[in-house]
């Protein structure tokens, strides 16, 4: 890094982001399209049973047994997918989290060394994704369903006492309430834990220690972090419009779509230029915010910690480094020790 670790403004992180983008773009591009390739195979997988179970299977059965088989595939499909589209993701924000932080640094790494150097540690950063998604999505599920629950039990009573259409509105007005409340919750959570990767990468902490570290990280700047995913959702709305729209425009216009047999071939091919553009934009947007919200872990270091003054006297052989972690024990025994052969 060429200039010196300071407090930064709003402005200076995203001219940071775009910097460390434009001159690691290969980098940084590389790791986000790990799990989104991912996504992308099991994606195109689905397409072609499909496809082929249309042309050659679906006259071999009957309707009912179809279904069932329909329903048994999308059950293996559902339990194959989830772990690996897990795994794949909570190692891509680690390994995206690990490459900014040493490029920020003015370090050096690779793909392979980003992701080699999270792979030991698969299972915290699992564990870690995990766990952010209970604070942040399965807390109000659960907290919403047991307000269904009560508000129709609530209606049941009413209608028993005579007076169902009161408590009816009384529970509309209290849902609408309640909705707003646990979005209001959803926001406040990711602003507020946006920073557990960071500092579980970077600190090498655990993930309940992780989301404590963000919480106290992220106080006075929730608002800046804030803007950050106003914009980049803004950014991934206009990069999707920019790919898919003059597409759709050209398949609409080859010769022979506007008529009615080839209707349902044009749909399958929009559908699948909207979900290869969607895939795309999410590989391309990605690094965005991995980069940003490193940038801001550090700057709040910087401001809370004197991370900055720290850092130079490090640089300067003033005070020691710190004691390397010792290599935690691989999470994929197996994976590992084929991987070390190999090198060998």
């Amino acid at each position: 890094m060429n200039e010196p670790l300071h407090p930064s403004t709003l402005g200076e992180i995203l001219d940071r982001t775009a910097q460390l983008y434009r001159s690691r773009f290969l980098l940084l591009l590389g790791i986000s399209v790990i799990p989104t390739g991912v996504v992308l195979a099991l994606v195109c997988a689905v397409a072609l049973v499909v496809a082929w179970w249309s042309a050659a299977g679906a006259g071999t059965v009957s309707t009912e047994a179809g279904w069932v088989l329909v329903v048994v595939f999308a059950i293996a499909v559902a339990l194959l997918a989830l772990p690996v589209l897990l795994a794949a993701t909570s190692l891509a924000m680690a390994a995206m989290s690990h490459a900014v932080s040493r490029v920020n640094l003015g370090e050096t790494t690779t793909i392979r060394d980003a992701y080699k150097s999270v792979w030991p540690r698969g299972l915290r950063y699992v564990g870690l994704y995990l766990l952010l998604a209970v604070i942040i999505g399965g807390i109000p599920m659960a907290a919403w369903t047991l307000m269904i629950f009560l508000g129709v039990g609530m209606a049941a009573l009413g209608q028993a006492a005579g007076a169902g259409s009161i408590v009816g509105v009384l529970a509309g007005i209290g849902a609408v309430l309640i909705f707003v409340a646990l979005i209001g919750y959803v926001f406040y959570m990711v602003l507020r834990l946006s920073l557990a990767f960071p500092a579980c990468v970077v600190e090498q902490i655990g993930a309940w220690a992780a989301v404590k570290r963000s919480s106290i990280l992220s106080k006075g700047t929730k608002g800046r972090i804030f803007v950050l995913f106003l914009l980049a959702t803004v950014l991934s709305w206009l990069l999707s419009m920019g790919v898919t729209l003059p597409l759709t425009i050209v398949i609409a216009l080859l010769p022979g779509m506007s008529n009615p047999q080839h209707a349902p071939i044009a749909a399958i091919v929009i559908a699948l230029i909207s979900y290869g553009a969607a895939f795309a934009v999410q590989a391309l947007i990605g690094p965005v915010y991995g980069i940003a919200l490193v940038l801001f872990y550090y700057d709040q270091r910087i401001r809370m910690e004197g991370f900055d003054i720290e850092w130079m006297m490090r640089q300067a052989g003033m005070v020691p480094a710190p004691t390397p972690i010792p290599e935690a024990a691989p999470w994929l025994p197996a994976a590992h020790t084929e991987s070390r052969e190999g090198q060998a």
